[in-house]
């Protein structure tokens, strides 16, 4: 069931956006060539539990981490590992929290060092499809109107778009109610409600947008082995305009990340 949100349960989402984003900025003054995720698990971890809340991930499903820790092909749910981060390298961060039982999530792909200027491209088209998307999500319109909003943007520039992963309601559950796909078509899918919460992730392919499962049950990868991005912020559908609960203003405003 889609239920709109009350202003007292938008707030502690708000709360919980507000700490992931703390979070993502954080691990992102720790990407260096020669750190290994597994660090910047640590470093995560360590985070949220000093601010007073839980990394919704850990134990999920059975998942390991605090983190997932998506390296160039691994599109989401990459393992954190002892493996070090080289120059060049891209990481996807995605990261959850419970807070007074709401969740937060957001994801932010990060360059590790300096990047060629095609993975530039990738990242700057992925956040930026985001972006888009956002726009699109507002009271009335429907979440094929935000997939197409991503999909045409990403596709524009000679990328592609996952299909077989997406965004989702977040609330009391992690994962809520309606599913929020990165493609679609203007006029179609669950119809978007005045404070309904959500969240809207692009992942985007540099080749093509086939994926395959890792053998661990959880790493998904490009099948083409070419690099992949993943950006993520949860908002308010709202009249005329969505309201953000997460930020990435912490990593790019605040020094955490250089361009």
């Amino acid at each position: 069931m889609i239920r709109p949100k009350t202003e007292e349960e938008i707030e502690l989402l708000r709360i919980n956006g507000d700490l992931v984003s703390r979070t993502l900025a954080e691990v992102g003054k720790w990407i260096t060539p020669g750190v290994s995720t597994a660090k910047l698990n640590e470093v995560a971890e360590t985070f949220i539990r000093d601010h007073g809340a839980i990394p919704s991930f850990k134990g999920f499903d059975g998942f390991p981490a605090a983190l997932c820790m998506s390296v160039n092909d691994v599109v989401v749910h990459g393992f954190p590992s002892d493996r070090p981060l080289e120059e060049g390298d891209i990481v996807s961060v995605d990261c959850g929290t419970l807070y007074k039982g709401y969740n937060g999530d957001s994801a932010y792909t990060f360059p590790v060092g300096e990047v060629d200027a095609e993975t530039r491209k990738l990242l700057d088209v992925t956040k930026a499809s985001l972006y888009k998307g956002i726009e699109a999500a507002v009271a009335g319109n429907r979440t094929g109107d935000i997939g197409y909003a991503v999909q045409s943007y990403a596709e524009s520039f000679g990328f592609s778009v996952v299909r077989e992963l997406e965004g989702h309601g977040v609330g009391k559950e992690m994962h809520e109610e309606p599913g929020v796909p990165n493609y679609g078509r203007r006029g179609h899918g669950a119809r978007l409600l005045d404070g309904m919460t959500i969240c809207i992730e692009p992942m985007i392919c540099a080749g093509g947008r086939g994926v395959y499962l890792a053998r661990n049950g959880w790493a998904v990868h490009t099948a083409d082995h070419k690099n992949a991005a993943h950006y993520e912020l949860t908002v308010v559908v709202r009249k005329g305009r969505a309201e953000q609960l997460s930020t990435f203003d912490y990593i790019e405003k605040d020094g955490s990340i250089k361009f």
